[in-house]
């Protein structure tokens, strides 16, 4: 049995280090500290915040609840986020959920009846709801109100229930998974788009002027490169640098520091990573650049078929790195000249060469 007085007493245990289970305050959410806090706080998504504070504004001076809005894109870019400025902006209380947690039809009316008249519901991956609660949302949203079910059987009962107007915050990945009548029911939509390079170092000065961080214009720069066009990968990348900074050089982030730091997360130039990398290479390296499966390429990776096809494939697809033909996936020549190898120059996969160029022929004809 351990023992914490005997071990005070060796030194193997001290009351008053700063290593402790208790929380304290600088063990509060990071990310939640370098989230913006109003419309003009938010970088990147310059239309959206346009249209957003139009809706917002308009309900303002007519003394009404805005319409129910629905922000939709990749992970982390900002929706969270913007949920929550959007209950700043209208000076309210923010209340937040998520699609698979509201299981049944009484998890979302028992949220509901405890909302208060102007409240913003933030429903995070709202495409993932149980289709109970989904259903008992449409009245919510239209009407304001409730029908909770008591009994069963042929001897159940409808008890309409009112609730306190309030806005919807829906926040989905996959947009095409919304059913129409869910869809239907926002009275905004939103869409969310990967963030220029230009716009990620703004955000990354920012993070940095907010964490204290000491950085040089071409290290953020150099980070913003690598961040896949995503803040949130970009303050991760900007944390693991700091701590490169402060351990092995002098505290200050410049760019030799940022690109000795990220070769040592095996984040490259174009900001791949370690499984990125291995996928690439068993494309080309494996499979002469395709065309393959996406199931075989993750038993040539040891990961699963869905960690490859929703981590891996949307951003190397982005990059121009992979393309999705009818017969699998092949690497254009962008992706062999990444590895450091001479694409072939004869190969057709599909209607994509290995340069990236349509051509006619057809899938594995040589030309």
């Amino acid at each position: 049995m351990f023992d914490s007085d005997s071990a005070a007493d060796s030194g193997l245990f001290d009351p008053e280090s700063p290593v402790t289970p208790e929380y304290v305050e600088s063990d509060g959410d990071i990310e939640a500290g370098l989230r913006p806090k109003s419309l003009a706080d938010f970088i990147g998504q310059p239309r959206v915040r346009e249209q957003l504070q139009l809706v917002l504004r308009g309900a303002l001076q007519r003394g009404a609840t805005p319409d129910h809005v629905l922000l939709s894109g990749p992970p982390g870019l900002g929706k969270t986020s913007m949920a929550m400025i959007i209950a700043g902006e209208l000076g309210s209380a923010l209340r937040i959920t998520s699609g698979p947690a509201l299981e049944r039809a009484g998890d979302l009316a028992a949220m509901l009846s405890n909302l208060v008249e102007g409240d913003v519901l933030f429903i995070d991956e709202i495409h993932r709801m149980a289709r109970p609660a989904e259903e008992m949302l449409y009245l919510a949203m239209e009407d304001f109100r409730v029908d909770v079910v008591v009994g069963k059987g042929p001897g159940a009962t409808s008890i309409p229930l009112d609730i306190a107007p309030f806005t919807l915050v829906g926040a989905t990945t996959r947009s095409g998974a919304l059913t129409g009548p869910l869809r239907d029911r926002f009275g905004f939509t939103g869409h969310m788009d990967f963030y220029e390079p230009v716009e990620l170092q703004q955000i990354l000065e920012r993070s940095a002027r907010i964490l204290g961080i000491r950085i040089e214009s071409d290290a953020a720069t150099e980070i913003a490169g690598r961040s896949r066009g995503t803040p949130r990968i970009a303050n991760r990348l900007l944390r693991r640098v700091r701590d490169y900074a402060e351990v092995r050089a002098d505290g200050v982030v410049t760019r030799a520091v940022a690109r000795a730091a990220l070769s040592v997360y095996d984040v490259d130039d174009r900001g791949l990573d370690r499984l990125d990398r291995a996928v690439l290479g068993a494309l080309v390296r494996g499979f002469g650049g395709g065309p393959v499966g996406v199931s075989t390429l993750a038993v040539a990776v040891g990961e699963e078929a869905t960690t490859v096809e929703e981590v891996c494939e949307p951003f190397l697809v982005r990059a121009g790195l992979v393309a999705r033909t009818p017969r699998g996936r092949v690497a254009t020549a962008t992706a062999w000249e990444h590895l450091g190898l001479v694409p072939p120059p004869d190969l057709v996969f599909g209607s994509i060469d290995v340069r990236g160029h349509e051509t006619q022929g057809s899938p594995g004809q040589a030309v």
